[in-house]
């Protein structure tokens, strides 16, 4: 497992500021960060999987070293896969704290050779998720101090309908 290969993964839906202000944190810290949308069979997404991929591309698209993908099954799988071996996870409080912690222990006892990178969220963006992302955009609230402008459009064409 590489360590110079992190994985950030999410469901993405949409992309918020707080996403972006990770990624952003992230990849100046990893040589390559793998920003992975998780395909959760069990959950219908509000944008696509394609269409979160797309829109996360758009959005970090003056960021080099970070590539995009998207994965089924267990994270610590989708590692493997790749060769690698930092999980990135974001904290905006600390009720993020316990299931991440509990998520970090977890893969550690299925893969020992994977590190959890924690980053706590930017003060500005501590308050931020994408289902109040949608839930503000769906009832025509502007979204557009929460969503990277490269999105927001589509984020709110979508959600409006």
């Amino acid at each position: 497992m590489n360590p110079e290969i992190c994985v950030y993964a999410g469901s993405f839906d949409p992309v918020t500021s707080g996403h972006l202000d990770i990624i952003r944190r992230g990849a100046a810290v990893f040589p390559k960060l793998i920003v992975a949308v998780l395909r959760n069979p069990a959950k219908k997404g509000t944008f696509s999987v394609e269409e979160r991929l797309s829109m996360l591309a758009r959005s970090c698209s003056d960021i080099p070293n970070v590539v995009f993908d998207s994965f089924d099954g267990l994270l610590v799988d989708y590692m493997r896969k790749v060769d690698a071996g930092v999980i990135l996870r974001g904290l905006r409080a600390v009720s993020d704290f316990e299931n991440e912690f509990q998520m970090a222990q977890l893969n550690r006892q299925m893969n020992p050779q994977v590190e959890t990178f924690f980053l706590m969220t930017s003060p500005e963006h501590a308050y931020l998720s994408s289902s109040a992302v949608r839930e503000i955009a769906m009832f025509g609230g502007d979204v557009s101090g929460f969503v990277p402008a490269a999105v927001l459009d589509e984020v709110t064409q979508k959600l409006r309908k």
